[in-house]
């Protein structure tokens, strides 16, 4: 069994066989994934060594006393927080040896293509085609809202590989090479004048068999790991005490008085009060997930960092008056993440907006919370039973 003082023990002989100051950053991170200290709780071999989800803290404090470089986790979120469990459930072992390494240094990219633009909120209508050819798949559809798409190498895809089935039964989950030919990212510009979601059109493009997680037919189960994990990544995300969005709010309070009102007041302490809430039960979240899979209280979290953020933004933006309605750059440019808190109140308030879509819309995430956390009687689908090719459209 690996305890905390094992870890600590397989840590510092990290640091000594490669001294992050002589060390380059991607060879340390390689070193560091070799010896299972990138995410203990994985099996050996592929960056863990079996050990307790949460002896992970262990091994960050370590390195971080260290001044060891990170993976920059924030600009491959999406890799770590969705492919990487999904690729470690459902993947072959050939898979999971070529795909695990590169994602978590940060060598490879990933993106997600699944809404379309005929296929959000009701995603499992979707009607991106993949058709078998001998041992690859040929894919045709439009894939849109893809964050980092322009930066990716690598894709999580599911595409419909039987229209005779109905809607959820037909759906086949890929892994899609985004510098094959036949993909084509083009910048989708938002409300804050950047692109950091694009569109992306799939045109005869060849996916081989091997690239296939899990079985034909079973897309949508394994869509649910990464989306339950998108999830958690999004809403139980770890922050200290007036981290996110209400910190830049608290610190305009206490350092601007002549803004204040009474009015303003108890809305700041009602929000304060909800933010810290919410903050500490996202750690509760993390606490369970040592136990194994998240779960679809994720779905709960993610209705409450949507709800949260654009609650404090406009909050915000009434506070400093005339001055919250400034804006500080519309420069169209494709950044490789988002910083909230790095930009002004005017881009926190514009951008908060798509947090009620990104990550399953709140509408599905209120249905899902009521179904299967609340245990309430499911809304009528007519269509459930329906072959996907008969649906209206």
């Amino acid at each position: 069994m690996t305890d905390a003082e094992e870890l600590r023990r397989r840590t510092q002989e990290l640091l000594a066989a490669h001294p992050p100051a002589t060390t380059g950053r991607l060879d340390f991170l390689k070193a560091r994934f070799d010896a299972g200290l990138a995410w203990v709780h994985y099996p050996e071999g592929l960056g863990g060594l079996g050990a307790p989800r949460s002896l992970q803290a262990v091994v960050d404090e370590e390195l971080a006393a260290a001044d060891a470089p990170d993976n920059d986790p924030r600009r491959i979120g999406i890799g770590l927080g969705m492919a990487a469990p999904t690729v470690l459930r459902y993947g072959t072992d050939e898979q999971k040896a070529r795909f695990l390494r590169p994602l978590w240094t940060g060598e490879e990219v990933w993106c997600q293509l699944f809404s379309e633009p005929g296929a959000g909120s009701d995603l499992a209508a979707l009607g991106t085609r993949a058709v078998r050819d001998g041992d690859s798949w040929v894919v045709d559809g439009q894939k849109v809202w893809t964050s980092s798409a322009h930066l990716a190498r690598w894709a999580i895809l599911i595409a419909r590989t039987d229209p005779d089935a109905p809607k959820h039964a037909g759906i086949t989950y890929f892994i899609c090479d985004m510098t094959d030919p036949g993909v084509e990212v083009r910048p989708l510009r938002q409300i804050t004048g950047e692109a950091e979601f694009n569109e992306v059109f799939l045109t005869g493009v060849r996916i081989p068999d091997a690239h296939r997680l899990g079985e034909v037919g079973d897309g949508w189960r394994v869509a649910q790991t990464t989306l339950m994990n998108e999830r958690v990544s999004i809403g139980g995300m770890r922050l200290p005490r007036e981290g996110g969005m209400i910190g830049p709010v608290a610190r305009t309070w206490r350092e601007r008085p002549e803004l204040r009102t009474h009015d303003l007041h108890q809305r700041l302490l009602k929000l304060w009060v909800e933010a810290e809430v919410s903050r500490l039960t996202a750690e509760r979240l993390r606490q369970q997930l040592n136990a194994g899979q998240p779960g679809y209280e994720g779905s709960g979290m993610k209705l409450a960092f949507a709800r949260l953020n654009q609650e404090i933004s406009g909050l915000e933006v009434e506070l400093r008056g005339e001055e919250g309605l400034l804006y500080d750059d519309w420069t169209m440019r494709r950044p490789e993440l988002v910083e909230f808190t790095g930009r002004d109140a005017g881009y926190r308030y514009l951008r908060s907006k798509g947090n009620s879509i990104e990550g399953g819309t709140s509408e599905v995430l209120l249905n899902i919370v009521a179904e299967r956390v609340l245990g309430l009687p499911a809304e009528p689908r007519t269509d459930k039973d329906v072959p996907w090719k008969d649906l209206a459209r």
